[in-house]
């Protein structure tokens, strides 16, 4: 049992640190001029941690790694990159940074901000791609802040999916 609750308290660990690192990269974000959202779901049905639009419409996704066992259990990492322009990984002070692949960019996050380390290759969406992945943005971010005005309801995500954006 004991082993159990370890490993309990380590996932309750992680957690609390994927989101100090998804805050302090949401600051860095919206420093740069990006409006972000957390779990963006794609039409490949993979869940990006963070998805962006920039000023100029540019799109960046970032995967957050709370640990070293996160990033090498991680392989879809790649499906990300055709629905963003750039696409970071985003860790704490204390992981490895050589882990990072190059073909990502490394954004170094606590809970109260962070920094852009290596900048991600510049990777350019087809028009077409662009306003499905702007329209998914849009409206999960409009969804949610009606759930949020209107407490106590919340509107099925799975709408948002549907339309095959």
């Amino acid at each position: 049992m004991a082993d159990g609750e370890n490993t309990a308290g380590q996932q309750a660990e992680d957690l609390a640190r994927a989101a100090a690192i998804a805050r302090g990269t949401l600051r860095l974000l919206a420093d740069l001029g990006f409006c972000g959202i957390r779990e963006l779901t794609l039409a490949n049905n993979r869940r990006a941690d963070i998805a962006a639009l920039g000023p100029a419409g540019e799109i960046w996704m970032v995967e957050i790694k709370s640990g070293v066992p996160d990033f090498r259990s991680d392989s879809k990492w790649p499906e990300y990159m055709p629905f963003c322009d750039r696409f970071f990984f985003a860790v704490d002070a204390d992981f490895p940074q050589a882990l990072i692949p190059e073909e990502a960019g490394l954004i170094v996050a606590d809970a109260f901000g962070a920094a852009v380390i290596r900048e991600a290759p510049a990777l350019k969406l087809a028009p077409a791609r662009r306003k499905a992945v702007t329209l998914r943005l849009a409206r999960l971010a409009a969804m949610r802040l009606s759930a949020a005005e209107d407490a106590g309801w919340t509107a099925s995500e799975a709408a948002l999916t549907s339309s095959g954006l």
